[in-house]
């Protein structure tokens, strides 16, 4: 079974943040934090930084109750009875479907129709256009599907940009920023992760900052429920061995997109002499410079995780079950 098919019910999972949810529903974010205060609906939880955040299931849940509040019902009364509904199990559990209240999508839903409006409105500066472009988004595709056919392909398209000459240093920043932004939030709100295990470690190879396809790796692997320590640029290799003992990490992968920090990855066994005591590290890599010179993969040591985020990610999905076997 492909861990990234999409569901064919509305997912519990919390993903949509206040302004996104607010956006789908047509319901204003101080309206949504009175129910809450009032009512406790809908339901939410909250990151580790304290952002709401609400699943597909709740967004469906709040398009009913506006609906019902539109035809002239009291809001405690809609509530209460789409409690009573649930119940029964008579509300209506169907797939994810775009809200009409929500700015209508390009005519054209493809992912690069998708792409480009995201890359045309961030480097005009409209992050609040992104985000409403980015809610229409994930209430048509999974967050798999955007990360790597929509955010992915945006992030090469913003830094060509900036390599051309074409946008400036700031906007690159902004653009570049805003999307890390959503990134981090998804990696760190996936689902409940497997119990008892411990945190992969998720590192670029030592002179390496481009982190865009490491980020995408952690939201990816925490969607198939693998916790992750995401440690970002540029990490010296003799500084992962403490780090690997102390939170007992079973796996690390390193990304290198240039043929310097991935040459340098050859040496990470000199720095981590006695991480394997009492339990195996898996070590996989990845990366645009292993693609473009598969030599390269015989000189480093370890798995050489693939060619696609796609594949890596299922690739060290299997490695790690193969390893843990983990519940459920």
């Amino acid at each position: 079974m492909n861990p990234f098919s999409s569901e064919s019910r509305p997912s519990e999972e919390p993903l949509y943040n206040i302004g996104l949810v607010s956006r789908m529903t047509g319901i204003p974010v101080a309206t949504l934090r009175v129910w809450e205060r009032r009512y406790g609906f809908p339901s939410s939880t909250r990151t580790p930084g304290g952002h709401r955040l609400c699943s597909e299931k709740e967004v469906l849940r709040l398009r009913w109750v506006k609906a019902r509040v539109d035809e002239g019902m009291q809001t405690s009364q809609a509530i209460r009875a789409l409690q009573h509904l649930e119940q029964e199990g008579r509300f209506p559990d169907a797939p994810f479907a775009a809200s009409p209240q929500a700015p209508a999508p390009p005519a054209d839903p493809s992912f690069p129709v998708f792409r480009e409006r995201l890359v045309e409105v961030l480097l005009a500066h409209d992050t609040q256009q992104a985000d409403r472009l980015l809610g229409q988004l994930l209430s048509l595709y999974s967050l798999e599907d955007l990360v790597l056919e929509v955010i992915g392909p945006t992030l090469e398209d913003i830094g060509q940009a900036w390599h051309d000459g074409s946008i400036t240093v700031a906007t690159e920043h902004l653009a570049s920023n805003f999307l890390r932004q959503h990134l981090l939030m998804w990696m760190s709100s996936g689902p409940i992760p497997f119990a008892g295990v411990a945190p992969t470690i998720l590192a670029c190879a030592p002179e390496e900052w481009h982190e865009g396809s490491l980020m995408m790796l952690g939201v990816l692997l925490r969607r198939l429920r693998w916790p992750v320590a995401y440690l970002g640029q540029s990490v010296p290799l003799a500084d992962l061995g403490v780090l690997i003992r102390q939170i007992k990490a079973p796996a690390v992968v390193f990304v290198a997109m240039s043929e310097q920090p991935a040459r340098a990855l050859a040496d990470w066994p000199q720095h981590l002499p006695d991480t394997n005591q009492g339990n195996k590290l898996i070590v996989g890599f990845g990366g645009r410079a292993f693609n473009q010179r598969p030599d390269l993969r015989e000189a480093v040591p370890g798995v050489f995780l693939g060619e696609t985020l796609r594949e890596g990610a299922q690739k060290l999905d299997q490695i790690l079950r193969a390893a843990i076997r983990p519940g459920v």
